[in-house]
């Protein structure tokens, strides 16, 4: 099964929601359809970057690819009702990289 991470940047908390609810929403949207290998959360130049890294039923590489941006999405919907967010970012694991969707 193909290996994909998405990435948004966290700007700030929506009032009556904890930090961790952050993380917990952003993983529980994407495994509600994937697999969730891992997670991390960044600090980047300052602000807060976190990483779900997860895998895609094998299929045709468009699908894969559009399966994933999908997850992204569900992703960005999620935290959005915690935190307030900046760029999302899709990637996919390809010899040994993490290329750009």
């Amino acid at each position: 099964m193909p290996s994909f991470r998405a990435t948004i940047q966290i700007t700030g908390l929506r009032p009556g929601h904890a930090p961790e609810e952050v993380m917990d929403m952003a993983v529980a949207a994407v495994g509600s359809a994937h697999v969730v290998e891992a997670n991390q959360l960044d600090i980047v130049a300052g602000v807060p970057r976190i990483t779900v890294r997860f895998m895609v039923e094998a299929s045709e590489y468009d699908a894969e690819n559009q399966f994933a941006r999908n997850a992204a999405v569900s992703m960005a919907h999620g935290v959005n009702e915690v935190a307030t967010t900046g760029a999302l970012r899709t990637f996919r694991r390809s010899a040994g990289k993490w290329l750009s969707l």
